[in-house]
């Protein structure tokens, strides 16, 4: 069977949508887990909270306080939020087959079960009380039975989860799914880069799922997509007018390697985008990137790779004004490149 093709335009214009950035889906709970679907990372202050408000109206400064969504340690052991059902999906899916990450995720686990209940501890305590350095205990996550507390700054803070009632084989499956819903098309190695595990387990992920996908050929070579996507990467286009606020690290801009040339084909606006040290947040002006924004308390810094107009001046700033920040109004500043 011959592959799909898929250029990157194509490519960027179905991450929108199946990521839910060209419309915002209804306020409530079926509208936080849909956009929390492949998990929202919430390393950076209040990161989760705008990729949300980047998907679902009337997000408010206190969404993360919905009994809908749970943080854990997810993909790369980051910060992350996902629905309350789906913990084990982005913890256990992770979960190796063998070797001292097992080993020491299973140990970790055992020892915290004397120590952890449903009652937030902050994580330092908890490992200077097992004797081990704290940043160990995130192993743990990998069983699916520890909760994370954060909100981007002050003391971390851990609890114990349910122990989950899904097979590891099937949370790898199922996290798979999510991420070439999301993220494809994407290849093995993709996915081992994103979720944090080696190739090789990322590679029976999606052998697991393999009547599932078709093969896609992108700019930078093979990948695959799920097979129920495959009409909405064939029909994805340019949508409408809309401006997007993505904070550092949300699911649209999360990539390496080659990856990046398919969002940004510049590599100088890559290098303004991916920075070697704490990345900026982007600016999605129509769908396009179009550059990026970093914030300090009211002061809201945005610079354009090229001069903006005086209506996309306005649409950025009365986007800025809806973002649920308790420091509001910000006070916008702007640069350009030209």
């Amino acid at each position: 069977m011959t592959a799909l093709a898929a250029d990157a335009t194509r490519i960027a214009c179905f991450r929108l949508r199946t990521g839910h950035l060209d419309q915002r889906l209804d306020t409530g709970d079926a509208g936080l887990r849909r956009a929390a679907h492949a998990g929202l990372q919430d390393s950076m202050p209040r990161a989760a909270v705008l990729s949300l408000h980047a998907r679902v109206r009337g997000v408010d400064p206190t969404v993360l306080e919905s009994p809908a969504l749970t943080q854990v340690w997810g993909p790369g052991f980051s910060a992350y939020v996902v629905a309350s059902d789906d913990t084990a999906v982005f913890t256990l899916g992770r979960y190796p087959d063998g070797g001292k990450r097992r080993t020491a995720a299973d140990t970790l686990t055992a020892r915290l079960r004397d120590v952890l209940d449903d009652r937030p501890r902050e994580y330092r305590e908890v490992g200077a009380e097992l004797g081990i350095d704290h940043n160990q205990l995130r192993y743990a996550a990998l069983t699916g039975t520890i909760r994370l507390h954060w909100e981007g700054s002050g003391k971390p803070r851990i609890s114990r989860l349910p122990d989950p009632t899904i097979e590891p084989l099937d949370a790898r499956c199922e996290l798979a799914r999510r991420f070439l819903h999301v993220y494809g098309p994407a290849s093995p190695t993709d996915f081992a880069a994103w979720a944090g595990v080696s190739v090789a387990h990322a590679r029976n992920a999606f052998a697991g799922i393999e009547d599932e996908t078709i093969d896609v050929t992108t700019p930078i070579g093979a990948a695959q997509i799920l097979a129920a996507d495959e009409e909405a990467l064939r029909t994805a286009g340019p949508g409408g007018p809309m401006v997007r606020l993505l904070p550092s690290g949300d699911a649209f801009t999360l990539w390496t390697g080659d990856q990046r040339s398919l969002l940004l084909p510049d590599p100088t606006r890559r290098d303004r985008l991916w920075t070697p040290r704490v990345w900026p947040g982007a600016l999605l002006v129509d769908e396009r990137l179009v550059g990026t924004w970093r914030r300090s308390g009211d002061q809201m810094a945005i610079e354009t790779w090229t001069a903006p107009d005086a209506a996309t001046v306005a649409a950025v700033e009365a986007e800025v004004a809806t973002l649920p920040l308790e420091e509001q109004p910000l006070i916008v500043s702007w640069q350009s490149m030209e």
